[in-house]
């Protein structure tokens, strides 16, 4: 069975992609969420999903049922999802891809994406990531890039990434689309890790205005900005609550531009919790 379903044909100018997936490479939810946020700004619906049953183990990641008065309403399947998006201005068209990350056959999984984007005529991909970094939430968001040169990196105006160690499927689709000679850039963002899993719409927000530049499209942030400058405001209040909150994110801000991963995470632990609950409850 073709485990791509084709729902429609689009017709796109020129596009360019943007991808991200929930998961292992999406702390804070930053990554998916930046591409939710385009979805539900332009009304977006599905053109193409690709079936996860040859390449989601459903133990680690289970479909979602809905039940209400005891009669199963929804059952939601963790599929990738293909979007396509006609923008005014610019010279572009955008498609979005979300999806959840796969556990199995990621070769086949990235063929597949391959020769989707290639059919719709993209040359252009950006994939967005997003880590858990010793960074204050009272800074600007760092971006990292990766790409095939540092030197477009350099020519783009962002800092390299410095890893060696295991990868998600963002770290295998970015060899991938290389290797088959797609422009690929992956943009990573730092997320303050003593916000633990609540999702952060300031790395949201940092993501998607460096995208947007990057493959010269314009989309509107302002309600994105709203939630981000709320968030901050909510983390701010948590902070003010806590003396030894309001320490730590002093000690991180002081450590800005130096080594910051040489500072100890295990000192947020009991902290992470507390501000978690804090979120949630306002």
């Amino acid at each position: 069975m073709d485990p791509v379903l084709r729902l429609s044909e689009p017709d796109l100018h020129k596009p360019v992609a943007l991808v991200a997936f929930e998961g292992w490479n999406d702390a804070s939810d930053a990554a998916s969420g930046t591409i939710a946020y385009i979805i539900g700004q332009f009304d977006a619906e599905p053109f193409l999903i690709i079936d996860p049953e040859e390449f989601i183990d459903f133990h680690e990641t289970r479909p979602i049922i809905k039940v209400e008065d005891g009669a199963t309403e929804e059952l939601a399947w963790p599929a990738t999802r293909m979007y396509g998006v006609h923008l005014d201005e610019g010279e572009h068209d955008l498609v979005l891809v979300l999806g959840d990350e796969p556990q199995l056959r990621w070769q086949t999984y990235g063929g597949l994406l391959i020769d989707e984007l290639r059919r719709i005529g993209v040359e252009q991909v950006v994939l967005l990531g997003a880590f858990l970094g010793q960074v204050p939430h009272t800074a600007p968001v760092p971006v990292i890039g990766t790409a095939a040169s540092a030197d477009e990196l350099i020519a783009l105006g962002l800092a390299g990434a410095n890893y060696t160690g295991p990868t998600g499927i963002v770290g295998v689709l970015s060899h991938l689309f290389r290797e088959e000679g797609l422009s690929t850039l992956s943009l990573w963002a730092a997320t303050s890790h003593y916000l633990g899993t609540n999702p952060n719409p300031k790395a949201m927000l940092a993501l998607l205005e460096r995208a947007a530049r990057i493959l010269d499209i314009s989309v509107d942030a302002t309600e994105l900005a709203e939630e981000a400058g709320e968030f901050e405001s909510r983390v701010d209040a948590a902070m003010a609550a806590s003396e030894e909150f309001s320490e730590y994110v002093r000690r991180l801000e002081s450590l800005a531009g130096e080594a910051a991963t040489e500072f100890s995470r295990s000192d947020a632990a009991e902290l992470i919790t507390e501000v978690e609950d804090f979120l949630k409850g306002n």
